[in-house]
């Protein structure tokens, strides 16, 4: 069982969470500018690394917020 840590409901148990992908991706500057390839590239590609990776949660099932958290995609553990 995975425990994440909401800010606001304190650790909860994973199913009543829903994953937002990858966290603090900037939307892009001139946007009417993008072709297909690069509009794909901002939505489709992300980092894939091991180690720490900030990550968007929505606590679904509780409050209902949004949050940003940096998980160890090793060992699944959140930083505090």
């Amino acid at each position: 069982m995975l425990l994440i840590p909401c800010p606001w409901c304190g650790n909860r148990d994973e199913v009543e969470f829903r994953y937002g992908g990858q966290a603090q991706v900037p939307y892009p500057a001139d946007p009417a500018a993008l072709d297909d390839a690069a509009w794909a590239d901002y939505l489709f590609v992300r980092a894939n690394q091991r180690g720490g990776y900030a990550e968007r949660w929505v606590h679904a099932d509780g409050c209902r917020r949004w949050f940003d958290v940096v998980r160890d995609t090793v060992t699944n553990e959140f930083a505090p």
